[in-house]
């Protein structure tokens, strides 16, 4: 009963603060399902991508910054060539695909050099990879690669625009179908293909790999010992990763309509961990259950804080300072309280033997 209390402490805690939020801000019921609603139908792929590294050991991925820079590309390449709906979307994630293995297998091998130093390592990543994105779409686009759409480019034809309007296949995947309950518009399209992926990661979990994923997971030495190649299970989850990374985020766009080139990837990797965490996730074991319900809870609290600080405080900003508060809380909680759990668990496994050796020894 302890153990289950503390697994689920943190989703209780977001829980009340949702219903005590909701009682304070006064917002209408409907405006925030409905907004809740898309939220999730943007955010819940993106969070999913991030459990086949945690079940590999890798700890929580912020390199799939790495696969929201790929879906981007894809978008970017199909807004220059004016492709429009489900055709485009399909391109522009076909596109990001080879970009994001190649991204995820290289920085499957830096991850595998830095062993025990994941989570830093792949967040250092992201940023090195994000100067180099910057430097293309800044300064070669335009110059190395001759682009010349006056749509995407700046004026001066040497870089992309800051923001550039996805006005040929934006909503083209939300408004496939469309469902109304209760006077809510719920988009079914993307709601379907999480569910597709939620089933797809339990039938991995059944299949060989999956097996290896969670041995090499559990215990390096121990899946080195079996005959798994722990260094290439280890890329493998990296890549899958990455390359989910890179769909979700062209669901994502498609849902905003508009990139944001040099900053809408910048907040994937934190805002993702962050609702899988809120779920009850470690930096050790993640569920689907925990990624669905954790995006849930943390949306709903993004939602009703700007009005609940208002209410309460009179600014509407104090409900930002307290998302940001929140988001980047929660990591660094659940890095020390990992870091907590490594360092203790040693002497608690090893304190049954030294009772064993001391009743031993009392007995003689």
């Amino acid at each position: 009963m302890k153990e289950r209390i503390r697994q689920n402490a943190v989703p209780a805690l977001f829980f009340g603060m949702c219903v005590l939020g909701m009682l304070i801000s006064g917002q209408n019921s409907r405006y925030v399902a409905q907004e809740l609603i898309s939220r999730l139908a943007r955010n819940w792929f993106l969070v999913l991508s991030l459990i086949i590294p945690v079940t590999a050991g890798l700890g929580l991925n912020f390199a799939i910054v790495l696969g929201a820079m790929a879906g981007q590309i894809g978008l970017i390449i199909v807004t220059h060539y004016k492709l429009p709906g489900l055709a485009g979307l399909a391109v522009a994630a076909l596109l990001s695909v080879p970009i994001a293995v190649v991204l995820g297998i290289s920085a499957g091998h830096v991850l595998n050099k830095a062993r025990g130093r994941e989570m830093i390592t792949s967040m250092m990543l992201g940023f090195a990879v994000n100067g180099f994105y910057q430097l293309v779409f800044l300064f070669m686009v335009g110059t190395v690669f001759p682009v010349k759409n006056p749509e995407i480019m700046l004026d001066n034809g040497v870089g992309l625009r800051g923001t550039i309007e996805l006005k040929y296949c934006k909503y083209a995947l939300d408004n496939l179908i469309r469902l109304r309950l209760f006077r809510i518009d719920v988009p079914v399209a993307p709601i379907a293909i999480v569910i597709l992926l939620c089933f797809g990661i339990r039938w991995l979990y059944k299949t060989k790999l999956g097996q290896e994923l969670r041995a090499v997971g559990q215990d390096m030495g121990v899946a080195s010992v079996s005959g798994i190649n722990v260094d290439r299970t280890r890329i493998t989850a990296m890549v899958m990763s990455t390359v989910l990374a890179a769909i979700g985020q062209v669901i994502f766009l498609q849902n905003m309509g508009t990139i944001n080139t040099f900053n809408s990837h910048e907040q994937i990797g934190t805002v993702a961990i962050a609702s899988l965490l809120v779920g009850g996730a470690t930096v050790s074991r993640a569920t689907v259950g925990q990624g669905l319900i954790g995006t849930l809870l943390f949306q709903l609290l993004f939602i009703i804080s700007p009005a609940a600080g208002q209410r309460l405080m009179g600014n509407a900003q104090i409900g930002e300072y307290f998302r940001v508060f929140i988001g980047y809380g929660i990591i660094g909680a659940a890095l020390l309280i990992h870091a907590w759990g490594r360092t203790t668990s040693p002497r608690s496994a090893s304190r049954p033997a030294r009772d064993k050796a001391v009743a031993g020894a009392g007995s003689d």
